[in-house]
């Protein structure tokens, strides 16, 4: 398999559940604004949404969407409990987690990427991930992960909350969230993730 990621992005994701499964794959680092991979190739060709993550499989065939992909993988290796079964219960509530954190969390940190986004939007940008974050805060008081054990759900949350640090979201509004994520790099997979996108020393 080969992911397309750019260091920091949301691929960080599946890159973090690659590892967490220790499935073999190559990476290819994506310049996202330039358009290229780091060999210079149009990497429209690849994904013509031009954003990342996407995970090419053996066969040529590629999936594009982090919650996608991380379903995959996690599917692929289900001992290794990353995620519910089929069908149940459990995995419709994972499925909740991750369309709130692509939704809520993860579409809420945008506009404070964008250099041109004027100062008052960037504050109510702000003020409404805050809410969110408000909310997240409380559902995880007293749990170590969203779903009680580490699944996809917390690869993505991790990788988004980690954004707070290049937009001037301080987590340490949220004591609770500052912790899961403390929690969370700490694993020696997430931790091998980091540092091979150069993230981690």
């Amino acid at each position: 398999m080969k992911l397309y990621y750019s260091p920091g992005a949301c691929s960080l994701a599946p890159h973090i559940v690659l590892r967490e499964l220790g499935l073999p794959h190559e990476r290819v680092k994506v310049d996202v604004r330039a358009g290229r991979t780091e060999d210079g190739a149009d990497y429209r060709r690849v994904n013509s949404k031009g954003y990342v993550p996407t995970l090419e499989l053996d066969d040529g065939e590629r999936l594009t969407e982090v919650a996608v992909l991380m379903q995959y993988l996690a599917d692929r290796v289900p001992a290794a409990g990353l995620i519910p079964p089929h069908g149940s219960m459990a995995r419709y509530r994972l499925q909740e987690w991750l369309n709130f954190i692509a939704t809520e969390i993860h579409k809420g940190f945008g506009p404070l990427w964008k250099p041109d986004s004027p100062d008052d939007e960037k504050a109510r940008v702000r003020s409404r991930l805050g809410a969110r974050l408000d909310w997240l805060a409380g559902r995880l008081e007293g749990r170590d992960y969203l779903a009680g054990r580490f699944s996809v759900a917390d690869a993505y949350l991790f990788a988004v909350l980690n954004w707070g640090q290049w937009t001037g979201v301080d987590l340490a509004a949220w004591p609770t969230l500052k912790d899961y994520v403390g929690r969370v790099a700490a694993r020696p997979a997430v931790a091998e993730a980091l540092r091979a996108e150069g993230l981690l020393k």
